[in-house]
């Protein structure tokens, strides 16, 4: 019998060597850092770390979830708050950057730890939401009458069970100027079997309209579990959209970003946003140029259909909205 998804969550991979057997790998073969892995711990899914490539140390599935020594470097303009998340943050777990919508964080957990997340270094453990907290926060945005959408984060909001999310979703849809509900999530593709038929029972009665972003950088990413899990999210009638990081040597060709548009595509998620990398400490190993991004970005133009080519954007901390690269 297949292991449900909290099962297969409670056994992912956090131990190096265990990591290393399951691929057929050495250590000797990696950059491995203790340190690394104490700052920030190794967490991936068997159901993620099947689709590596055995045998080969540059996976690009690999490569996002391998604590390396390379974290351990300081890069010039990187910061622990590199969007500027803290001065966002109205009260206790909702921040507010962007004209009529809000983001709000219910978790600091996830199902995998990708090295490059720009809250590596978020404080969640002084932010935690108390079931008091999180109604003021409800209450906050019912009396916000610029609110029109709520953007559930974290952390990877679909962590939650099925009770705990339905709960806060359906206390969200009583506010009635609320036009959309969107979650940011890694899981449908790190963890598919999370899809439950209780979770897709919750999106098709909810009366407002949900968008699922899901997570993926890379085709190899995409499986069958993914594909199907993100067909049952359709039929509840969850509007699906893609966000991808341009990461040095997991996707910084045009060969890899054309692949993951047309592979996505093929399962009915349309790519949104190819986002430069955050400047958290620990990822600048992971960063592009911006001239190459651009060349890479005009690469895809000149092969893709225009709905095919996501926006490649910026964050800036106090910006009103995203930036064009």
């Amino acid at each position: 019998m297949t292991q449900n998804w909290q099962t297969q969550l409670a056994s992912a991979f956090s131990n190096f060597d265990e990591l290393c057997h399951y691929l057929q790998l050495s250590p000797s073969e990696l950059r491995l850092s203790q340190d690394a892995r104490t700052q920030f711990p190794l967490r991936v899914p068997l159901a993620f770390a099947s689709r590596m490539e055995k045998g080969n140390p540059a996976d690009p599935l690999l490569r996002q979830i391998l604590p390396i020594s390379d974290e351990l470097k300081i890069y010039p303009d990187f910061s622990d708050d590199p969007v500027g998340d803290l001065p966002s943050l109205k009260q206790t777990g909702l921040l507010h950057k962007y004209h009529g919508r809000v983001l709000l964080i219910n978790t600091g957990a996830c199902a995998i730890h990708c090295r490059y997340c720009f809250r590596r270094n978020f404080p969640y453990a002084d932010l935690q939401l108390t079931k008091q907290q999180e109604n003021d926060v409800i209450e906050a945005i019912r009396n916000d009458s610029s609110i029109e959408e709520v953007i559930l984060s974290g952390g990877d909001p679909m962590i939650l069970n099925d009770a705990r999310l339905t709960s806060l979703i359906d206390a969200l849809a009583t506010i009635e100027k609320l036009k959309r509900i969107r979650i940011h999530t890694r899981l449908p593709i790190v963890l598919p079997a999370r899809i439950t038929d209780d979770l897709l029972t919750l999106f098709k009665h909810c009366s407002k309209k949900i968008i699922v972003v899901v997570h993926c950088n890379h085709a190899n990413e995409i499986d069958d579990d993914v594909a199907n899990a993100c067909a049952r999210l359709r039929s509840a009638g969850v509007v699906l959209l893609n966000q991808s990081v341009l990461l040095r040597d997991v996707n910084d060709n045009a060969t890899a970003l054309c692949e993951l548009s047309e592979k996505l595509f093929e399962i009915d998620v349309l790519p949104y946003y190819l986002h430069f990398l955050d400047k958290a400490n620990g990822t600048g190993h992971f960063q592009v140029s911006k001239t190459d991004a651009l060349a890479l970005f005009e690469a895809m133009q000149n092969q893709l259909p225009g709905y095919l080519v996501p926006k490649l954007v910026t964050e800036q901390a106090g910006a009103l909205a995203k930036q064009n690269l």
